[in-house]
């Protein structure tokens, strides 16, 4: 299984009375498959996965299993910074039928590169699904360098990385440097542009959440080397790229599907609704791109 092309880091619905909201969750996958996103990524930072437990975890799995089969891979996100608890995710996220795991670099505790390639190289052997490494040095302080992921890269179901470094001289490095079949995807929206016209091969997208269709379109004409339609939608939507980082992520992409009318605004704390001042500036831009009407 191949693991490129454009997938959602999907966001997970509550209710405003912090349950999981499944109705609306089902609804958010199938539109998402619908919209041609290439793969699903439940369970990651986007989706709040510190804050649901382990029945929510697995449901969460679940659900997008269950909608998604037969028609694209489900990558759950199954990481943490004990190894034993990420051997643990990983082992619910394959007996809940996910394709592939998705697994953070261990936050926190700051590990040697020595120590990351140990404790992914547990990971790797715990499961019989494939392994995606995801390197976001800016969310954990802890950068998985490109000797590392070279190196881990030799274990056969490791099979990519998410790269969101921010470092353009690091992924190049990774991408000059990667075996033959390791696959390279952005982990950030505005840096997939120059990801994959250098080589890599898709992105796992927050802004996905709320233009899949067009997300999917920017990936699919820059790997078919269309620079200048790639370009053209790189630039159409590169402020709503941003605009998801005006506060931490997931609160804005999920104001942003909220005013969709695909989810209700609902975050579990410590992560809490944006101000005025962003809801406004978020709701200025979805109207531009004329993805939702002015508000009364």
């Amino acid at each position: 299984m191949n693991i490129e092309g454009c997938g959602t880091a999907l966001v997970t619905p509550f209710t405003n009375t912090n349950a999981l909201d499944v109705e609306a969750l089902k609804r958010l996958v199938r539109w998402q498959i619908e919209s041609g996103i290439d793969f699903l990524v439940p369970c990651g930072t986007t989706g709040e996965s510190v804050t649901l437990d382990e029945d929510e975890y697995r449901q969460v799995i679940r659900i997008c299993v269950e909608e998604a089969r037969d028609k694209i891979p489900v990558v759950a996100g199954a990481g943490s910074n004990n190894t034993d608890h990420a051997l643990h995710l990983a082992r619910l996220a394959e007996a809940e039928g996910a394709d592939a795991i998705l697994s953070v670099t261990p936050y926190y505790n700051k590990p040697s590169q020595e120590g990351l390639f140990r404790h992914y190289q547990a990971i790797a052997e715990s499961v019989r699904i494939p392994v995606v490494l995801y390197n976001v040095p800016g969310r954990t302080g802890c950068n998985l360098l490109p000797e590392t992921i070279i190196r881990l890269a030799e274990i056969p179901n490791i099979v990519a990385v998410k790269e969101a470094s921010g470092s353009l001289a690091q992924i190049m490095d990774l991408l000059k440097a990667r075996p033959a079949g390791f696959r390279v995807l952005s982990g950030d929206d505005a840096m997939a542009f120059a990801l994959v016209a250098l080589g890599g091969d898709g992105l796992i997208s927050v802004a996905s959440n709320i233009i899949p269709k067009e997300m999917s379109a920017m990936i699919a004409a820059l790997r078919r080397g269309d620079l200048n339609e790639g370009r053209r939608l790189h630039f159409r939507y590169l402020d709503l790229m941003n605009l998801n980082f005006i506060e931490s992520n997931p609160i804005p992409v999920k104001y942003a599907v909220s005013r969709l009318g695909y989810i209700q605004e609902a975050y579990r704390l410590p992560l809490c609704p944006m101000n005025q001042a962003n809801k406004a500036k978020m709701d200025r831009e979805l109207e531009k791109l004329e993805l939702v009407t002015s508000r009364v």
